[in-house]
């Protein structure tokens, strides 16, 4: 009982701290975070995966700092990377050659642009590397995208497709400066959306939600404290598809989209990344927030009807989470969420959102 009371006073601690602050101040507080952890050289945390410098400037633009020295200096860096190819990746030989190519130059060509710091043919090319590292042909991975596109072996799954997807989608406009003459870079979307449309689960309890690819484990594995069954569909991937089907020009009216938003709402939570317990919770808000924004949802529906505002129930929960010195951090470190550099910057990308 003594525990119970003290964890119902926490919640509500958590919560009126949570009023105190707005959004505007929880983000300045993040970017100051994340400026005083930049590199000399412009680059954060790890000079040899691009996106992990990316995503702070991608932060610093939402945040209104893209004409900061701290993001030309990121900008410069990651610029600095981009290959002979057009993608941004350091070569890794252990790692089929291209270290997570596809991972890394959509994250990076998606803020570049949204930075407005990067020349015109640096986005270009990173297209047209994007564009030939789509999966070809008629089996089940064909039209998505794995890591990268020299790797041992055929591989596509939902959060690298829809990164890859996003960033064309983000950049197509930059198309209207190709040099005349020079062929355009763009996605098969017919094959985008089958492969996406193979990813959702289409009946059962879990219909809706998607899947991280075929290879995902099967539902029984216990993933938390409270042993709660890991579903095979996941909270993440499932805004994933949403966010992938939305670029791929379905509307929300579309049975697919729809039937997705059902599962988000029966699911909803965020004290977790349903399926997935703690493991890339960041990662979690992050792309909750891009989908429903992009989506036009300004709410869910719950159980029993109960109607969900998820702006302002993510961005109080993510200010409650909020460290001291303006970082947030996630203990559980799978998909490298115990960076703080890149969970702060997952952060304030959310809280952007929720604006």
């Amino acid at each position: 009982m003594k525990k119970t009371i003290l964890a119902v006073i926490s919640v509500a601690a958590a919560t009126l701290c949570a009023a105190d602050r707005t959004i505007d101040e929880a983000i300045e507080s993040g970017l100051k975070f994340l400026m005083s952890k930049q590199e000399e050289d412009g680059h954060f945390s790890d000079p040899q995966m691009p996106a992990l410098t990316a995503l702070p400037l991608w932060a610093m633009t939402a945040g209104g700092k893209s004409t900061s020295e701290n993001a030309k200096k990121a900008a410069a860096f990651v610029l600095g990377t981009q290959r002979p190819d057009g993608g941004f990746y350091v070569p890794k030989p252990g790692r089929g050659g291209s270290g997570l190519g596809n991972y890394n130059t959509s994250v990076c060509v998606s803020a570049l642009f949204d930075s407005g710091l990067a020349p015109v043919k640096a986005i270009l090319d990173a297209r047209t590397y994007i564009a030939g590292s789509q999966l070809t042909g008629d089996d089940t991975m064909a039209g998505g995208f794995g890591y990268d596109r020299q790797s041992r072996r055929r591989a596509a799954d939902m959060s690298n497709s829809s990164y890859a997807f996003d960033a064309m989608r983000r950049t197509e406009k930059a198309e209207e400066f190709r040099p005349a003459g020079e062929k355009k870079a763009d996605l098969d979307w017919e094959k985008a959306l089958k492969f996406v449309e193979r990813m959702q689960v289409k009946e059962g309890e879990l219909a809706g939600g998607f899947i991280y690819n075929e290879r995902t484990p099967q539902a029984g594995t216990q993933t938390n404290s409270v042993e709660r069954v890991q579903l095979r569909a996941f909270g993440s991937m499932t805004y994933a598809g949403v966010l992938s089907m939305c670029h791929a020009k379905l509307t929300r009216e579309d049975h697919r989209v729809r039937s997705a938003l059902e599962y988000c709402g029966k699911y909803w939570t965020l004290d977790e990344n349903p399926g997935m317990g703690t493991q890339g919770l960041y990662y979690y808000f992050d792309i909750l927030s891009r989908a429903l924004s992009a989506s036009g949802v300004e709410s869910l529906k719950g159980p029993e009807g109960k109607v969900i505002p998820w702006k302002q129930e993510l961005a109080a929960r993510l200010i409650s989470l909020q460290k001291e010195d303006g970082s947030w951090v996630n203990d559980n470190n799978r998909f490298w969420e115990n960076d703080p550099v890149l969970v702060t910057s997952f952060a304030i990308l959310t809280l952007s959102s929720c604006r």
